[in-house]
């Protein structure tokens, strides 16, 4: 396994990454993977295989040369669809399954919450919210959401 400075990345002509260790050995259609993508997004990634082998661990995304750092980046947010609720707008009930409509990084969206059991604590102010369909919403810190949008979710929680 290499640090984080003896390998290049670079795309392939499928534009997927495309891996080249200090022995000169490439490896085409590596995937980064985050350790903690919520707690710690720019730390933590390792480079793996289409079979699963670790090729390299990145401590830190800043320790990478600019050209290698956007490229994981820009991976990384094709992989991890993770919106993050800004504010809730309104909920179609209080008993579930109900409709949300949310405002989130990405834009407004409308999802449905099959269960209370849907919404999971990752920390005291930190949430993970599931919709009818798998994608996960998350909820940084509750503290920060506007007073209409606690008093919704403190009906769920």
């Amino acid at each position: 396994m290499n640090d984080a400075m003896d390998f290049q990345l670079t795309r392939n002509a499928f534009g997927r990454l495309a891996y080249t260790g200090a022995d000169g050995e490439v490896h085409d259609g590596v995937v980064p993977v985050h350790a903690f993508p919520i707690s710690a997004p720019l730390e933590g990634i390792a480079l793996v295989t289409a079979d699963g082998r670790e090729l390299a661990w990145i401590a830190r995304l800043a320790d990478l040369p600019d050209a290698a750092r956007q490229l994981l980046e820009e991976e990384l947010a094709q992989r991890e669809f993770i919106p993050e609720i800004r504010c809730i707008r309104s909920v179609s009930s209080f008993a579930t399954p109900s409709e949300w409509r949310v405002e989130t990084d990405r834009g407004d969206t409308t999802f449905i919450l099959k269960g209370e059991d849907h919404i999971r604590r990752l920390t005291p102010t930190t949430l993970l919210i599931a919709d009818s369909h798998g994608i996960h919403f998350l909820l940084r810190d509750i503290h920060a959401l506007d007073k209409t949008s606690r008093k919704i979710l403190d009906r769920f929680l």
